[in-house]
């Protein structure tokens, strides 16, 4: 080798060098002394050390005004490349806040969209990690035109490939649409940030104070808005769940997630003590998931957010199935507005990756009240009709104990074709709750009786035992079998290997009209 191509190596090595630092040592210190990791540390923590390969390292910005001409911006304020986590391959960008604060310019939103591109072409997953203060003012109308590429190329992705955020910084104005684009929000106490006005602008504006984390913070968007399905304590604990996640999904629209070896529940709870006998009582539906699932594992997703009602991911006989179940510990496992947005969502998520859909049901049905009505329970609950009705994956369920009303027939009921529909003994499908029932159907007998509150527990009783069960549903075939609590894991086992291969025909059409 030449003298002049050692030199030339030699400058390369240097450049890529000084590029990697991006914003510099004190920018980079500033960055691990808010406790936050470095864009590519970030990367690292995800990929491991040898999986990836940065593309565009030497991008440039290409304006010229407001001091702009001449400034060095290593990478424009982005990392992009490709890499693996568990040894599947991804697509990954990780925006650079020692570099200008790691705004969006025009080329630093190139840099996005070329890899969404390749991430969609090659058919694997997109995972974007957002630390920015937002556009790049100074670019003007070039960082618009930039974010609107984004969020173009996230619609077209959307049920194509997963993709996946990661709020590690803030995240405001216009970037916040990116995230709220894609599949799964993951956050981190005390670091995320996202609004799209910030505080300065709404005490300006409105005259209210309020802190970027009361406004916009981890646990906000986590708890409240339902923006965040998962939510870390620090940033290891965020990429470790992100791990958990990948692991359990597939790569695109066209593959199913790949199988493990199956496995036993390993729940210390036996599936026919977690349910009280009195209906009344509540009780942790995500421990009888854990008593079926295998090695009793559940993900789940949206922890914090419309708690009653659990969604997330586990196995069955070594697939991923995603569950979706009433929670009697929260307003008795009600459907509300966001109970039926939380659960419509990963309905149609799990549909669009060819995840089989395994429903366990208990709760008296939508949540009355004014509030609800006039926030659009009519609105949001459809959509959970909607979601049901369109999944064509394998649609199991399970009815544990009540299923009241409108509700039962929106949690997977055999009227919007569920494949398979149990019932345990202690199912009472009705209209309404045996006590309400009672109240209009005897309300003259117990008005007339010379001991009212003594005929209504007659009445009630009488209905109990003649709506409040499983058989009336079972004898006009709604329901496939009742079964035993202890045999809820293999009549699902069973019904989903003989649904591998479902086909469902559906009239031509560009798409559906979803309530949203």
């Amino acid at each position: 080798m030449s003298i002049m191509s050692l030199d030339k190596i030699q400058m390369l090595r240097d450049k890529k060098a000084a590029l990697e630092k991006g914003g510099g040592d004190a920018a980079l210190a500033k960055q691990r002394a808010a406790g936050k990791m470095t864009a590519r540390e970030r990367i690292e923590e995800l990929l491991g050390k040898d999986s990836f390969q940065e593309d565009d390292l030497f991008v440039k910005h290409e304006i010229h005004d407001f001091g702009m001409a001449g400034k060095e911006l290593a990478g424009d304020g982005v990392v992009t490349g490709t890499g693996t986590v568990g040894g599947s391959p991804v697509c990954v960008y990780a925006q650079d806040f020692s570099v200008q604060g790691g705004s969006l310019g025009l080329m630093h939103a190139r840099k996005i969209t070329k890899i969404m591109d390749h991430a969609i072409k090659m058919k694997v997953p997109c995972i974007g990690i957002n630390d920015s203060g937002g556009a790049r003012i100074q670019e003007g109308v070039g960082a618009l035109a930039g974010y609107g590429e984004i969020f173009y190329r996230n619609t077209m992705a959307s049920g194509v490939i997963p993709q996946i955020s990661v709020i590690l910084g803030p995240c405001a104005g216009g970037a916040v649409y990116s995230p709220a684009l894609t599949d799964f929000v993951f956050v981190v106490d005390n670091v995320s940030k996202m609004f799209i006005t910030g505080p300065n602008v709404i005490e300006t504006v409105l005259g209210e104070k309020i802190s970027q984390e009361d406004l916009g913070g981890a646990r906000v968007h986590a708890e409240i808005t339902g923006n965040a399905h998962f939510f870390a304590s620090d940033e290891k604990e965020c990429f470790d769940m992100i791990k958990r996640l990948l692991a359990l999904i597939p790569k695109n629209n066209m593959e199913r997630a790949a199988a493990e070896k199956p496995a036993e529940p390993r729940s210390v709870k036996k599936i026919e003590d977690i349910i009280p006998s009195d209906p009344k009582q509540p009780y942790d539906v995500r421990n009888v998931i854990r008593a079926i699932s295998d090695n009793s594992d559940f993900f789940e997703v949206h922890e914090l957010f419309a708690k009653n009602i659990v969604v997330g991911f586990g196995r069955m006989n070594g697939e991923t199935v995603g569950f979706v179940a009433n929670q009697p510990l929260y307003l008795a496992g009600v459907l509300d507005c966001d109970s039926s947005d939380k659960a419509a969502r990963f309905i149609r998520y799990c549909d669009a990756f060819n995840i089989p859909i395994i429903t366990l049901e208990d709760m008296p049905g939508y949540l009355p009240g004014v509030d609800q009505e006039h926030a659009g329970v009519i609105r949001h609950g459809a959509k959970l009709l909607y979601a049901y009705s369109e999944a064509s994956v394998p649609k199991i369920t399970i009815i544990l104990r009540k299923a009241y009303g409108g509700g039962y027939i929106a949690m997977n009921s055999r009227h919007l074709r569920a494949d398979f529909v149990f019932a345990w003994p202690t199912a009472e499908i009705a209209v309404m709750g045996p006590e309400g029932a009672a109240n209009i159907i005897f309300r003259k007998e117990i008005m007339e009786a010379e001991n009212p509150d003594e005929m209504r527990k007659l009445k009630v009783e009488e209905y109990k035992n003649k709506f409040a069960n499983p058989y009336v549903a079972a004898s006009k075939g709604y329901i496939d079998s009742v079964i035993t609590p202890q045999d809820t894991r293999k009549f699902i086992v069973h019904a989903l290997s003989v649904s591998e291969n479902k086909v469902l025909k559906r009239p031509a059409k560009k798409h559906g009209i979803p309530p949203f």
